[in-house]
């Protein structure tokens, strides 16, 4: 039987590429936002120079890998969120939040838009602590601002287990443009946002 000898330079070459990997592993972050109907989410950010991937998903219920039907029933506790991977070098984490804040309505806690049940509410799902601090602070900015008549009613909370939805509600509006257009102007999204943020605030 034929034994295949290592070079003496394997070592180092499986230790350089476990270094690599592993940097470029560091070199994206998570960031974790509940702001509706998760169709909806993808589109902005994914515009986004910096961005890696969006994908929609339910976060900040106890059941355990929940299905889209058990989640819209809205007795998991979970939030249709999109989690966002991008690479902090291109796009910082206060530019996702300014997205985020741009992209909903905060006065409403018991959905979005069209959309009502708690699994639709807006949050803000923080991954650390600089996250956190960041979150708390646009936040507060905005409360200061008091750029609506009602009160910012947004949750900020610690990330919890992430469950991706189902294959058909990924990059919905790549894959049905013309349903996903229907659903988004019927539901009044773009009016209401253009009513909080100004024409050219809002984006979609």
């Amino acid at each position: 039987m034929k034994t295949t000898q290592l070079s003496p330079w394997y070592p180092l070459l499986l230790l350089f590429c476990l270094s690599f990997n592993a940097g470029a592993a560091a070199s994206t972050a998570t960031a974790t936002f509940a702001g509706g109907c998760f169709w909806c989410m993808e589109p902005p950010f994914d515009k986004l120079d910096g961005v890696v991937s969006t994908t929609s998903g339910y976060s900040g219920g106890a059941e355990k890998n929940p299905t889209y039907k058990q989640v819209s029933h809205g007795n998991t506790g979970h939030a249709e969120v999109v989690q966002v991977v991008y690479d902090p070098e291109k796009v910082s984490y206060a530019e996702l939040l300014d997205v985020f804040w741009h992209n909903i309505d905060p006065t409403r806690v018991d959905g979005q838009f069209c959309d009502f049940g708690n699994h639709y509410r807006s949050e803000i799902f923080y991954h650390d602590a600089e996250q956190k601090q960041l979150a708390e602070q646009s936040r507060a900015a905005l409360v200061e601002l008091k750029p609506f008549d009602k009160p910012v009613l947004t949750r900020i909370t610690q990330a919890t287990e992430f469950y991706p939805a189902e294959d058909y509600h990924q990059d919905y509006y790549t894959k049905n443009p013309v349903r996903y257009k229907f659903y988004r102007y019927g539901c009044g999204r773009d009016s209401r946002l253009e009513e909080l943020w100004g024409k050219n605030q809002s984006t979609h």
